[in-house]
């Protein structure tokens, strides 16, 4: 429900917060008073567009925030849908700034406004004598029977199954393409397969022989510097090592003399050790370096070969080629054992797709169960309306395959993410005339009252949210306006109702009642808004009734209506 709303610089409202109560809450006032203001800048934190040229002060942003209590309506998945943190208690905000920016926030987190506007959809059903295009909707339709059938987990159960399914069925026809393309390339692929298969790469080996042949091409100048350097390392007269040996000598005699020489010359001996290493390695690489024209070839031949495949697949290294070879094997896999997998899937689907025809025919016969209630429920509180001449007949249809093949082969029944059915609502508001399609045959005030009957119904079976009527009971006064109070009232038993109405009788029924007013302040004009006590409640009531000086009568009249 809406506990709270918070309206900041918008139209006529500078600064304006309302908070409602649980039950039936009745908004009343003199027409440009700012009723519908508030509505207006209600449906900004819905997700509607919204122009800076509406805001009261255009240096200053537009803020509205809505306090929502929404533990009933089982929104967590859509909150880990998108990302958000659920909270019992649910703030939607939005933000507009003078430049037309807008900004949304749910429970202070960023969101767009598709986003927001998806989950005030599920908070608030914001409903006007003109705004009947939901009762026509077939979805909504279904939706009603639905509500009466009283089947949520069996409709969560097969949606849950039915997405499965589809995602099946994508996959399938996925294998079934990549396995008529494998078919068809089979032979490119195995050729393909073959020359990498043939080259018999390694990942390293690229490499090793580009530095193998760098050796090779350069042979001569590598046995030349190591051959120099060995001689100045130990077989020169004057080489680095007979120079370190007698300068160990040198050592040797002083060692007497002073202890740390001795140290000195045991590190002198460690180096000539090492340096004795260094150019035994260096005589044993000479020696393996030899000049191998035969090898070279060789060596240059199997890169050829390596380049060459690298250019034909356009590639870098080895390791994409083998990437490549692994891929060329698991189509040539799925060519030759594809029609395995695919059977196993087709047998998996059809399975699933019995599972899913039982599940169908559940709610198809649950539904069948729920039309006469629903026809019989909503006729009965139209009848209480004024609308006794009215006929409802909800048409339960199968949906059917339309292709020829499919009926000659297989169950014809088209299964959709609802089941197998199609509801149509035939309706008459008179005596005598055909039923046809709601929007054909009934007023702006006949629809606005079957569609509070209608949702009066699903309120006493289901969680609905918040619902706001907007002078739906234009066209009908006395007993009537009665009487659809009277269904109004029942209607806040299971949700929170707001409601803009000028006719005493419906004001009457309300739990809380504002009055919407505009209070001229110097050159300024405000719209504001007040809950009226008891006192007030009478006074207001009276003035619908007579006008703004009531009599005796009125007000007396006013405290029969309110009990």
């Amino acid at each position: 429900m809406l506990q709270k709303l918070s309206i900041n610089n918008y139209a006529l409202i500078d600064n304006l917060e309302i908070s409602f109560d649980g039950g039936l809450n009745i908004l009343t006032g003199e027409t440009g008073a700012g009723k519908s203001i508030i509505l207006g800048a209600l449906s900004l934190i819905l997700g509607q567009r919204a122009e800076s040229r509406y805001f009261f002060n255009q240096q200053k942003k537009c803020v509205i925030e809505g306090t929502f209590k929404i533990g009933a309506f089982h929104l967590k998945q859509f909150f880990e849908d998108n990302d958000l943190d659920y909270e019992a208690e649910t703030v939607l905000r939005r933000e507009i700034s003078a430049d037309g920016k807008s900004r949304a926030f749910v429970n202070d987190t960023p969101v767009n406004l598709n986003s927001l506007k998806a989950l005030g959809e599920r908070l608030i059903d914001i409903h006007s004598q003109h705004a009947t295009q939901e009762i026509n909707d077939p979805e909504f339709q279904l939706l009603v029977v639905d509500a009466v059938a009283k089947h949520d987990d069996l409709l969560a159960d097969y949606r849950t199954k039915f997405r499965a399914y589809k995602k099946g069925v994508s996959k399938l026809q996925q294998l079934i393409d990549d396995s008529d393309k494998a078919k068809a390339d089979l032979d490119y692929y195995q050729f393909q397969f073959d020359e990498l298969e043939k080259a018999a790469l390694s990942t390293d080996e690229q490499q090793l022989l580009e530095q193998e042949l760098y050796s090779l091409n350069n042979a001569g100048e590598i046995k030349r510097n190591l051959l120099g350097a060995f001689y100045l390392m130990e077989e020169g007269e004057t080489s680095a090592i007979i120079q370190l040996r007698e300068a160990g000598h040198q050592l040797l005699a002083l060692e007497k003399f002073n202890p740390q020489i001795e140290e000195l010359h045991q590190r002198l001996n460690s180096a000539v050790i090492e340096l004795k290493d260094i150019a035994a390695e260096i005589e044993n690489i000479e020696q393996r370096t030899v000049t191998d024209d035969a090898r070279a070839e060789e060596v240059n031949t199997r890169l050829s070969v390596i380049y060459l495949l690298q250019k034909k697949h356009r590639v870098n290294t080895n390791a994409e080629l083998l990437d490549l070879q692994n891929e060329l094997s698991d189509k040539i896999q799925q060519a030759v054992f594809g029609d395995e997998a695919i059977e196993k899937l087709k047998a998996q689907l059809d399975t699933d797709k019995k599972e899913l025809e039982t599940l169908a025919g559940q709610l198809s016969a649950n539904r069948k169960k729920a039309v006469p209630s629903i026809e019989t429920k909503v006729l009965q509180t139209l009848a209480e309306m004024g609308m006794a001449n009215s006929n409802l007949k909800i048409e339960q249809l199968v949906r059917k395959s339309e292709s020829p093949e499919v009926r000659k082969t297989e169950n014809t029944d088209v299964l959709t993410k609802n089941g197998v059915d199609e509801i149509k609502f035939l309706f008459t508001a008179n005596k005598g005339h055909a039923l046809s399609e709601m929007s054909k045959v009934a007023s702006g005030g006949e629809l606005s009252r079957l569609m509070l009957s209608i949702k009066s119904l699903i309120a006493q079976n289901t969680a609905l949210p918040t619902i706001i009527f907007d002078e739906i009971d234009t066209g009908v006064s006395g007993e009537v306006a009665n009487q659809v109070g009277q269904i109004m009232e029942k209607l806040a038993d299971n949700l929170q109702v707001i409601t803009i109405t000028h006719l005493p009788q419906i004001a009457a029924k309300g739990q809380s009642h504002y009055f919407v007013y505009k209070d001229d302040e110097g050159a300024t004009t405000y719209t504001r808004i007040k809950q009226l006590n008891n006192d007030e409640r009478v006074l207001e009531i009276a003035k619908m009734l007579s006008g703004d000086k009531p009599g005796e009568s009125a007000l007396q009249n006013a405290r029969e209506l309110l009990g």
